[in-house]
């Protein structure tokens, strides 16, 4: 339903926004996080447009705190939300390996190494007892005791991440290892270990899409939540008892369909939000299907780039597409029974030897 034409539209719109010194925010002049900018970035790469991706990176690198961590928000390069959140510090080891797949760029990758490594310290740090991960720190530096679902998700594949770039650079995290492993249980036996949030639809695939579950047990979460999120036609609510489908989850769930095995209801999701296109490739961010009327009245990056993952990733366009998909592409870390990472190939599309 995306044809490359369309998609190389879609990434332009991406780079408008881009501001000269690198910043990639929501919009341009709006705000920017490093979660969102990260995935706008790896749309930038998925397009070709490099130069403009390590940009964004840099940005990101420059404003690296002592700690490892960012600030929650920028506006004009000024941090307008100062909290330090474990899900911002872990998600350049995601972009950074995409980058690596996509490119086999290892200047880039030896650059922002030690930026990659500071944020997954700081996420181990963050880690509480029982696996799960705290999702801010306190203004006294102390992890809250808080865990969310859908940031832990995300965690368990950026240290997945980690510990790939690790055996990359040929400086093995032994600690990673153990945290994702402990952080992997948490999310498949522990849901008490997270805040209930499970309203919102991220809660229910981000599991999935993260590659904690995986097979038949990522094919019954994705099951049991499908009617209470998925609006036929229209895509995936945002949040299960509001009338509203937003754009980039409705990719994530596409994301986490193929990654469960089930690419045709994936691509049916993927054109189901097309309604939510721009004429110039960018995509508004949801639709309140009630009052048939876009909300909010903006078109993010970050929509787009979802957009332009999960065509990548379900066409298989690119050498970073089986990133979000395909379990191989990491490797084999936090699950029962996996190999020992230390004789996964790295830069291998995730073969493990013989």
């Amino acid at each position: 339903m995306l044809s490359a034409a369309q998609v190389r539209t879609t990434v332009a719109a991406i780079a408008a926004e881009q501001d000269a010194d690198g910043a990639l925010p929501w919009f341009r002049g709006g705000q920017l996080d490093p979660w969102d900018s990260v995935e706008a970035a790896m749309a930038l790469d998925v397009g070709g447009a490099h130069d403009r991706a390590g940009a964004a990176y840099r940005w990101l690198a420059a404003r690296q705190r002592a700690d490892g961590s960012w600030a929650g928000e920028y506006r004009a390069g000024a941090e307008t939300a100062p909290g330090a959140e474990s899900n911002h510090a872990g998600y350049l080891a995601v972009g950074l390996w995409h980058r690596w797949l996509r490119t086999g760029d290892e200047e880039l990758v030896t650059e922002l190494w030690p930026v990659v490594r500071r944020g997954l310290d700081l996420v181990t740090r963050m880690q509480l007892p029982g696996g799960a991960v705290s999702w801010a720190l306190r203004p006294d530096g102390r992890p809250d005791d808080t865990a969310l679902l859908t940031g832990n998700a995300s965690l368990f594949q950026a240290l997945r991440c980690g510990v790939a770039l690790a055996g990359l650079t040929g400086e093995p995290q032994p600690d990673w290892e153990l945290a994702v492993t402990d952080l992997g249980a948490a999310l498949r036996d522990r849901p008490g270990a997270f805040a209930d949030r499970s309203r919102y639809s991220m809660d229910w695939y981000y599991p999935v899409l993260g590659g904690a579950l995986t097979g038949a047990a990522a094919r019954a979460r994705l099951a049991a939540g499908w009617d209470r999120f998925v609006v036929p036609g229209l895509g995936a609510r945002c949040v299960a008892d509001r009338p509203w489908v937003t754009g980039a989850e409705t990719c994530e769930l596409a994301l986490a369909l193929a990654a469960a095995g089930q690419p045709e209801a994936a691509l049916e999701q993927l054109a189901a939000m097309q309604h939510l296109r721009h004429d110039d490739g960018s995509y508004w961010t949801g639709y309140v299907f009630a009052d048939d009327a876009r909300w909010p009245v903006e078109r993010t990056t970050w929509t787009a780039a979802a957009v332009v993952l999960a065509a990548d990733a379900l066409s298989g366009a690119t050498s970073a597409a089986g990133l979000f998909t395909d379990p191989g592409a990491l490797p084999p870390v936090g699950t029962a029974g996996s190999p020992d990472p230390a004789d996964w190939v790295p830069g291998t599309a995730g073969t493990l030897p013989p």
